[in-house]
């Protein structure tokens, strides 16, 4: 006799690894952006424990909260290196538009990222044009 025949209920179904693994992806997006817009926190609530943000979410953060405070798309992360504290990228942003492309003014900005992905700060480093090449030696 099989599971569900005597009573006359349905057997018990379980999920797919692949719709199980998709819920879960969209659930930890979901957590993600919560915690990453702050709206979830609470003064008086408990400490939550800081997680370090991969690699390359460090580099899409970076650019991206350095997009909504300049106003200016970011070209390229050129740099991005682990820290004590967190993380800390340089992204290139193209500060004025010129024609020919070349002579464009572009700037470098370090931006410093704590364990989670969130901007703590940035500064200009660099400007030039865009056609120019470092001379190293």
């Amino acid at each position: 006799m099989a599971a569900g025949e005597e009573d006359g209920t349905e057997p018990l179904r379980r999920p797919s690894s692949k719709k199980t693994v998709k819920k879960t992806a969209k659930k930890t997006a979901e957590r993600s952006r919560v915690a990453r817009s702050g709206s979830s926190r609470s003064e008086s609530g408990p400490k939550r424990v800081a997680r370090r943000v991969s690699a390359p979410r460090a580099m899409r953060y970076a650019a991206e909260q350095l997009q909504e405070l300049l106003g200016r798309a970011p070209e390229s992360v050129s740099a991005v290196q682990p820290t004590a504290d967190g993380w800390q990228a340089d992204v290139e942003v193209l500060e004025l538009a010129r024609v020919p492309e070349t002579t464009s003014v572009m700037a470098s900005y370090r931006v410093t990222l704590d364990e989670e992905g969130e901007l703590v700060a940035y500064e200009r480093t660099r400007r030039y044009t865009r056609g120019q090449i470092d001379r190293r030696p």
